[in-house]
This record gives structure tokens, sequence and C-alpha cells, in this order.
């Protein structure tokens, strides 16, 4: 399932938390059920911990939406955006 992370700015309005650095994001998903959203979760985890394994800085993640998994498309333009509801 694909799942669009957009970098959030308030710590109390995030659906997830880098597990190295804490930084929260907003998800937006392309699909709307509970059990494959929990069963995603893991692997939104693991990919906000792997954008540490590349870098040094602090500013181990993309400053701008991404998609998990990733994708070669704008990411405004995934399903996980479009079927999310995520603002432009």
């Amino acid at each position: 399932m694909q799942v669009l992370c957009k970098p959030s700015n308030s710590s109390t309005r995030s659906d997830v938390h880098c597990p190295v650095c804490n930084q929260g994001f907003l998800l937006y998903w392309e699909r709307s059920c509970p059990n494959q959203q929990k069963d995603t979760r893991h692997s939104i985890q693991q990919a906000l911990h792997d954008h540490h394994l590349d870098t040094t800085d602090t500013a181990a993640h993309p400053e701008a939406a991404f998609n998990i998994p990733s994708w070669s498309g704008s990411p405004q333009f995934s399903a996980a955006a479009l079927l999310g509801g995520a603002p432009v």
C-alpha cells in the first residue's frame, strides 16, 4: 500500500514520528482500511529509520512530501495523495 508522508511542523499533530530523530509526519493513505494501515506502519517506521543510514546530517528526511514505497512520479499525483485527500 502506498502512503504519502508529509513533514509536520507540529509535534502534537503528527500521525507518526521517526524512531531516530522524532520528526513528525502526516500520513495520507492509498487505502482507508484500518487493518491494512496497521500492517503498513512497520514499513513506514523502517523507511523513516533508513533515511538516517545514508547521511550523518540531522535533516535526513526530505523537506517535501514523499511516498513510501518510493515511486518516480510527483508525490502530489500519487495514489496516496489523491485518494488520501492530501492538501496541495
